[in-house]
């Protein structure tokens, strides 16, 4: 079978990259000059090329024959080439494209006329859209970037820029600093009529949000959340922040939630973007992570980086970690891994079906690379390092993090590179113990057996449906007794007896180990807990192992807890058991549901907490569409058909009113849908 990679024989140096963008007729111009070096002589050189026209091609100032093989997205040049340095020049044209994907169109609405903004999106295999290059992870080069872009238009890169000149009226060439090295995939340069805030400073590095004209009021909040991360990003990695500035951009077209672009940080809009007077708890935490997670890969992923795509599940779930850490230290009170139970929660609840997958596979094709980006890479990803990080110690963990980087500063790595770090600082088998964990799908789990002051652990896979390959993990298991914290290493398929330091509470302190536990009569100390334990009943159930009616009657300890993640776990099981009593009450529900409802009532204080709130619309909804609770009902549609509906009940009040509408109220939506005046 042919192959999609490229040869290592030849290395590239140095991309001068110059493009010309034409947002009237969306299409580009471009050339490009590759200083390279050539381990050996050769008859012929390929580089990654899809959808353009070349119409040029030099090697060593030398015109060669060149031919694009479109399935592999190869462009081959031919010509002898000796070994030493070499250069490439090219000269190509493209299509502003708008698929949201290489060198691509947005459209940017100002005051009812659509203007075109050129923007970027390489990651994974897409620079070979917008230029001729080597476009896989560990074919670092430095990138020195320019643009001829329309006069009075913003342009921003990678680098800082560092001289405009005019072409003509209409046209200003603007050329931008040169990066450190980047693998491709890093590359990205946006033209448009956008706006940018004054720089603010942190630490030596200016800091911009890039916004469509006229939002700038709803930058504050992203500054302050970079300022935050940056600074506690560079201490705990003990590197400064690399590149010489960073740019936040807001565009109106984005396929992702944002990406972590060095100097040159592209982001959904409403990711970025919100006034924090007007917005919820969760759009706020929603803004904070996001631009968290991108700001932690400008070392882990940008500064160092993987070498091969099967390795992006360490790159993601890093970032995704670290978000969690620097949240939590910008806003204690959000109790940010609590609510990432939530995530973790559904990432198990994948990971037990018959059709997961590792955490890394291999990856040969583009389309290969693609399918890495999903809830088992991120959200599973960030769990398993977390599990790690809790059995080290997090300071020894964050000790090997910091040599893994200083080893391997501007280069690319493998997983066992940073197990390797790991190990040297805490002296425990990091590859061995992470090996099961990484390269099979699944996970345990955890039963404890309590005979006076011995714990008996043993583990077994678990799966939704029977059946499937007998399976095994080095499950690092934190323990929680009475008086904190134990841990315990179970391997294998033999049982492991421990000495208890003080009576067991659970099988899994802090929810922090990605497995599924079983322990009699187990006690949570927190929230984490007490949502992983009713999330481990849950999991049961689907899997056939007790009624879904012994599951609702095990909620009723629950019913006067004020926690978020306690409901949302709960509720997570009762929507499930709706799906399978359409038109009927889910059994127990209001029993259950009424106390918390009552307390909370249908309206709080001016001062009362966003969590509060939430959980206030969360179980009225609830109540409302599992319970078939009359008095709900009448009162969400009392609130809709008045407009005059408190933002916590919203989407109780909607929801409610929907399930149980007639087509008079469909068309009352339809009309009310038609007439709003925000997307």
């Amino acid at each position: 079978m042919l192959s999609h990679r490229l040869s290592r024989t030849v290395l590239p140096l140095h991309y001068a990259l110059h493009l010309v963008p034409d947002l009237e007729n969306h299409t580009f111009t471009g050339s490009v000059r590759i200083e390279a070096t050539a381990d050996q002589a050769l008859k012929e050189l390929t580089l990654n090329a899809i959808e353009l026209n070349v119409s040029s091609a030099q090697v060593n100032g030398q015109a060669v024959g060149f031919s694009l093989d479109t399935d592999l997205e190869q462009l081959t040049l031919s010509g002898l080439v000796a070994a030493g340095p070499l250069t490439i020049d090219l000269e190509f044209s493209g299509i502003l494209n708008d698929r949201l994907r290489g060198f691509y169109r947005s459209t940017l609405n100002i005051e009812g006329q659509d203007h075109t903004v050129a923007t970027t999106q390489f990651q994974s295999t897409d620079a070979r859209r917008c230029f001729p290059c080597f476009d896989e992870p560990d074919f670092k080069a430095t990138f020195g970037i320019t643009l001829d872009a329309p006069s009075g238009l913003l342009a921003i890169s990678n680098g800082a820029e560092v001289s405009r000149t005019s072409l003509t009226p209409q046209v200003d060439r603007v050329v931008f600093a040169d990066t450190i090295a980047l693998s491709t995939y890093l590359v990205a340069f946006v033209v448009g009529p956008l706006a940018a805030t004054d720089p603010i400073d942190v630490g030596g590095i200016p800091v911009r949000v890039i916004h469509p004209p006229g939002k700038g009021h709803l930058t504050q909040f992203a500054l302050e959340v970079a300022a935050h991360s940056l600074r506690w990003f560079a201490d705990w990695y003990d590197l400064p922040v690399p590149g010489g500035k960073v740019d936040l951009v807001a565009l109106p077209d984005f396929a992702f939630g944002a990406m972590e672009n060095l100097g040159c940080i592209t982001f959904r809009e409403v990711l970025l973007l919100v006034d924090p007077e007007q917005a919820t708890q969760q759009e706020l935490e929603a803004v904070a992570a996001v631009l968290s997670h991108e700001l932690a890969h400008l070392w882990f992923g940008d500064l160092v980086t993987m070498r091969w795509w099967n390795g992006i599940w360490l790159n993601e779930a890093f970032a995704t970690f670290m978000e969690m850490k620097a949240v939590e230290t910008f806003r204690p009170q959000w109790d940010i891994w609590t609510g990432f139970g939530t995530s973790r929660a559904a990432a198990l609840d994948v990971d037990s079906l018959a059709a997961t997958r590792p955490i890394e596979y291999p990856v040969e094709t583009p389309a290969d690379a693609e399918g890495m980006f999903d809830l088992l890479t991120y959200e599973k990803g960030a769990a398993v390092v977390r599990m790690l990080e809790q059995f080290l110690g997090q300071e020894v963990f964050r000790n090997g993090v910091r040599r893994y980087l200083a080893n391997h500063l501007y280069g690319n790595t493998d997983n066992e590179d940073l197990w390797q770090a790991l190990e040297e600082v805490s002296g425990q088998p990091v590859g061995d113990l992470m090996q099961d964990w990484i390269f099979q799908g699944g996970h345990p789990e955890v039963t404890g057996e309590v005979t006076g002051e011995t714990l008996t652990l043993r583990q077994q896979p678990f799966r939704y449906n029977p059946g499937g390959a007998d399976q095994h993990w080095s499950v690092p298991v934190r323990l929680r007794t009475t008086e904190g914290t134990q841990a315990v290493l179970l391997a294998g398929d033999q049982p492991v007896t421990v000495q208890l330091d003080a009576p067991l509470c659970n099988l899994n302190a802090d929810a922090s180990g990605f497995y599924r536990s079983s322990l009699p009569e187990a006690q949570a100390t927190t929230a984490a807990e007490r949502a992983n334990l009713i999330g481990d009943r849950w999991a049961q159930t689907l899997a056939g192992r007790q009624d879904p009616h012994q599951f609702v009657a095990a909620m009723e300890p629950y019913a006067l807890d004020g926690d978020l993640a306690v409901w949302q776990a709960i509720l997570g099981g009762l929507t499930t058991l709706d799906l399978f009593s359409p038109g009927r009450p889910v059994g127990g529900v209001v029993d259950l549901l009424l106390p918390m409802t009552e307390t909370l009532g249908w309206s709080g204080p001016l001062n009362e907490d966003q969590r509060t709130q939430q959980l206030r619309g969360l179980l009225l909804g609830a109540l409302g569409q599992l319970g078939h609770h009359q008095p709900t009902i009448d009162r969400c549609r009392e609130l809709w058909s008045s407009g005059a509906v408190d933002p916590a009940v919203t989407a109780a009040a909607v929801s409610v009113t929907a399930r149980f509408g007639d087509a008079a109220t469909f068309g009352l939506f339809r009309q009310r849908a038609d007439q709003a005046t925000t997307a």
